[in-house]
């Protein structure tokens, strides 16, 4: 009897810890988006890896933090620590541009995009041929999603148009049923909703090995976004602009770490520059500002540990930051 009443105080101690250590993650949460606002409202509506945002924070006790504030109970976080990051979540190549809508109510896949997801698969070793069903998946997925036409609002208050299929793109020519019928909305078996890379297993071809691959290069985001030149790697810019190989991507990298991008036109002459000699920037497609960034935090309070990533939408009109989704590491 004793015993199991010491094994049940100890799992009440673990959940009040576990409890304790969610409210500290909240806390610094709040105060990351704090950050990211006031940094917007400096910026000028650019965002480079050189600004206070992509300044980590390596593991320190939270009694530091609060000491610095002048908190009288700065010593009730002796045995809590914090550590944490911000990243560019339009650094990568987001999977949900390759389905657009030229009109509203309409999904149509964009061809435009698929090309550039099919080559930035070869450039990492995976199969091309899977971008196409990659899209087709994303369109299912998509069929009953409430935020499907939903845009991203500009700095400047207009909102920001959605990608539209240049040139070729077109319904017609794919009609693959990955789980649904196309245009049935009563089918008996849909996809779910792709809210992050790990969907992607969800298609067939794709292997654990190939998500760990892709991780750091592709993102899922609730809304078609522009890559942001100023943050975005090698292999996603040669992805995104056709012609350019990775070595000229490279280049293109190496000259971005001297000075960043202030608009689309310093991107065009840097292209230019690296050796793209004709290329059109679509600001649907490339940018030098960020709306949507990945947080990732990790508290010690004591027993108990929160790792815990979430993404959070930056408005650039209202000033305002919002969460949009949370995912806790088990």
């Amino acid at each position: 009897m004793l015993w199991r009443q010491q094994v049940q105080i100890r799992r009440i101690e673990n959940q009040r810890l576990l409890s304790q250590a969610q409210w500290v993650a909240r806390g610094a949460l709040d105060w990351t988006r704090l950050i990211l606002r006031s940094e917007g409202d400096t910026s000028a509506g650019i965002t480079y890896l050189g600004g206070l945002w992509g300044v980590p924070i390596a593991k320190t006790r939270l009694s530091d933090f609060l000491g610095q504030i002048g908190e009288v109970r700065a010593e009730q976080g002796q045995a809590t620590y914090l550590s944490g990051s911000i990243e560019d979540a339009q650094a990568k190549f987001n999977l949900r541009n390759l389905v657009s809508s030229p009109a509203p109510g309409v999904m149509q896949i964009n061809t435009e995009q698929i090309g550039a997801y099919q080559r930035l698969l070869v450039s990492l070793g995976v199969n091309s041929q899977l971008a196409k069903n990659t899209a087709v998946q994303m369109r299912a997925s998509l069929a009953q999603s409430a935020t499907r036409f939903q845009t991203v609002t500009s700095i400047t208050g207009s909102s920001a148009a959605p990608i539209t299929a240049g040139g070729g793109a077109t319904s017609g020519s794919f009609t693959d049923k990955p789980g649904i019928e196309d245009g049935d909305d009563n089918a008996a078996v849909a996809p779910l909703q792709m809210t992050s890379v790990d969907s992607l297993l969800d298609i067939p071809g794709y292997t654990p090995e190939m998500i760990a691959r892709l991780r750091p290069f592709v993102t899922v985001l609730p809304t078609v976004s522009a890559v942001n030149m100023n943050t975005a790697s090698a292999e996603v810019i040669a992805a995104i602009v056709p012609g350019m190989n990775l070595s000229s991507a490279q280049a293109f990298v190496a000259r971005r770490q001297t000075v960043f991008f202030h608009n689309v036109s310093d991107v065009q002459l840097a292209l230019r520059g690296a050796g793209v000699q004709s290329v059109a920037i679509d600001s649907t497609e490339m940018d030098v500002n960020t709306n949507y960034f990945l947080i990732h935090g990790r508290v010690q309070h004591e027993r108990a540990e929160v790792d815990r990533t979430t993404l959070v939408y930056r408005d650039g009109l209202t000033h305002t930051t919002r969460i949009v989704r949370v995912q806790d590491q088990l």
